[in-house]
């Protein structure tokens, strides 16, 4: 059984907009909405979106837009970061199953990739398993440190590498699989000590290795395009771009 968690509660303020970020269209659909298709079409049939920033609107907008899917919608009133947000929806999560979580702005990811992310957890009986993708510059992005067998060790941020780790090319793309038990498990242990006082889903990929003695993999896209986020009306156009020359 497989679910999705989506986060969409950002206010989106780079978009320069008062519309929350997800609404804004691309070829005629919400960016959320070709995040929903993408999950319905790789196996998900419970969706639950993390909403935040004008939530009641997110929220008609769309269940407008798929009255034949059973939607679920968690409130996020304090942005805490993503691990947070994901703690939002621990009930929807549970303990049965699998469960993906996506990021709402990220209208090119295909039924495809998640596809083959789901499937690589599921052969090799990972806790989770992270969708990465390797880039010719991957300036900014948290780093993927793989261990000798090709299993996740951890995931470096920019600013906390080493230059040996700094040099690695592939990154993190925000996208996962997760073990519904093993994520339920890992939040109860999730806390804010970082500079930032923010709870980090990334935290928990460690917390289910070393505490919970699960393995953690790595699957990378084979369409770079698929993981890009839009934080801008010039990204939104230029990820139209790519949907109308798909």
């Amino acid at each position: 059984m497989l679910k999705t968690v989506i986060l969409a509660a950002g206010k989106g303020t780079r978009m320069e907009s008062e519309l929350p970020k997800v609404v804004h269209e691309a070829m005629g659909e919400m960016m959320v909405t070709h995040v929903i298709n993408a999950a319905v079409a790789a196996g998900s049939k419970d969706i639950c979106l993390v909403v935040g920033h004008q939530a009641e609107l997110v929220k008609k907008k769309v269940e407008d837009r798929f009255t034949e899917l059973s939607l679920r919608f968690v409130e996020q009133t304090e942005q805490l970061g993503t691990g947070h947000a994901v703690k939002c929806a621990k009930d929807f999560i549970g303990d049965e199953g699998d469960v993906m979580v996506l990021c709402g702005d990220t209208p090119l990811i295909t039924a495809k990739t998640l596809k083959k992310l789901y499937d690589e957890h599921k052969k090799s009986g990972n806790g989770a398993t992270v969708l990465t993708a390797v880039l010719p510059d991957a300036t900014g992005y948290g780093r993927i440190i793989r261990d000798k067998d090709g299993f996740l060790e951890k995931i470096v941020e920019q600013k906390d590498a080493t230059p040996e780790e700094a040099a690695v090319k592939e990154i993190n793309s925000g996208m996962y699989v997760f073990n519904s038990n093993a994520l339920s498990r890992a939040l109860l242990m999730l806390n804010n000590d970082n500079a930032q006082g923010e709870y980090y889903l990334t935290d928990t990929l460690e917390i289910i290795k070393n505490e919970i003695g699960m393995k953690v993999g790595a699957v990378a896209s084979d369409d770079l395009d698929d993981i890009k986020g839009v934080n801008t009306k010039a990204q939104l156009k230029e990820a139209e771009d790519i949907m109308k020359a798909r």
